[in-house]
């Protein structure tokens, strides 16, 4: 089973990428649906990122990214590189993805992805605003037709 994420804040201008990527994902697999591989838009839900990835082989996550690097640079980092506990509080609204693939991980063990791949797009403009800035359109337009090409290509096995 392949399982891809997409978050991010639909009212934060490019932080929506990985949501909007995911949603036309989903419009994809509704005129090709395959039963080994979802789509999910999990928002800013770090919870829902944990459980949306329980039993999957493979887990594909896409967000938006803010690191001081070119606007609409595209990263591709696997996983591990990128899981973080989450620090001990009753808080869970700061508990992220990257808390939930540590925290999965630990809970789910051999029902977690072993396979995770982060594709990151660093923002251009994370004001309120429902459009994506131009260039981050452009890298959102990239992302989007690779994940189509891993679509296809676990849709042959």
């Amino acid at each position: 089973m392949l399982t891809i994420i997409g978050c991010g804040n639909l009212n934060r201008s490019d932080d929506a990428v990985g949501v909007i990527i995911a949603q036309g994902l989903q419009q994809y697999l509704a005129q090709n649906p395959h039963p080994k591989i979802r789509v999910f838009d999990c928002g800013t839900a770090g919870m829902e990122v944990m459980f949306q990835a329980r039993g999957s082989a493979k887990l594909i996550i896409i967000d938006a990214s803010c690191t001081g690097s070119e606007a609409g640079a595209i990263f591709k980092v696997p996983g591990n590189e990128l899981e973080a506990l989450p620090e001990p509080s009753y808080n869970l609204h700061n508990f992220r993805w990257d808390h939930a693939l540590a925290a999965g991980r630990k809970i789910f063990g051999d029902d977690f992805p072993q396979e995770v791949t982060v594709y990151l797009i660093e923002a251009a403009n994370l004001d309120l605003g429902l459009e994506l800035s131009p260039v981050v359109r452009r890298s959102a337009d990239l992302v989007f037709a690779e994940l189509i090409t891993v679509i296809h290509q676990n849709m042959m096995v």
